[in-house]
């Protein structure tokens, strides 16, 4: 049995270029597909968010009914760890969902930036996906560069965002900044399943790549215990 963190967005809005407050938080297929998968396979779950918050999910994601009772039963989402009381040693693999949320929190969070440092240098399964690549933006090496550059990285897309109806609105674009960053940043096709997987870090473009996301994990995590 593993011990497995998700580290999620404590933010209830993303601020837009105009300085008006969209409601968001996290996106709950994001979040409830990958939980759902790691607990089946017997393994444990803990949560985290920027000062132990409660996160919300995005209301928008939660037009099916079964999925936002799925969510309603995750219990560790109603008592979240504080991110930066976490030791990232004590799990077996990182898992970070999306939402608009980390485009406000997490992209500029010291704590969430050094234990992704840390967890990437580890070599233990670290996962990401849609917009919560937006977390890798705060993750510096000791060098000040970023520790993903070089990396093979996919998140949600500039074409995505565009069809999303927020990319005129939008402070930045994730795909731009984490090209920025020197990500060898990898395009699917918009909303399907598309998984990237680079050494110890799977990441992936958008909700629909969550349950890849996860497998991919898994199979990260039983190698590492072959």
């Amino acid at each position: 049995m593993a011990d497995i963190l998700f580290v999620v967005t404590g933010s209830k809005v993303w601020t837009l270029n105009d300085g008006t407050e969209h409601p968001t938080g996290f996106w709950a297929e994001e979040l409830v597909v990958p939980y759902r998968t790691f607990t089946e396979a017997g393994h444990r779950v803990a949560v985290a968010t920027p000062g132990g918050v409660v996160p919300v999910a995005d209301r928008a994601s939660l037009a099916d009914p079964e999925l936002a009772e799925e969510l309603a039963k995750i219990a560790e989402l109603r008592q979240p760890l504080v991110l930066a009381e976490v030791d990232p040693a004590d799990y077996d693999v990182v898992f970070y969902p999306g939402g608009h949320g980390p485009m406000e929190d997490l992209a500029v969070d010291a704590d969430s930036g050094r234990l992704l440092t840390r967890v990437l240098a580890s070599g233990r399964p670290l996962g990401v996906v849609c917009h919560g690549p937006a977390a890798l933006l705060a993750a510096r090496s000791e060098g000040g560069g970023s520790p993903f550059a070089g990396y093979r990285v996919t998140g949600f897309t500039n074409a995505e965002e565009t069809q999303a109806g927020l990319a005129d609105r939008a402070p930045w674009l994730l795909q731009d900044r984490l090209v920025e960053l020197g990500v060898d940043f990898e395009e699917g096709e918009p909303w399907a399943p598309h998984a990237v997987v680079d050494r110890n870090l799977v990441t992936g473009q958008n909700p629909a790549s969550s349950a890849s996301v996860a497998a991919g994990l898994l199979k990260l995590l039983d190698a590492s215990a072959a």
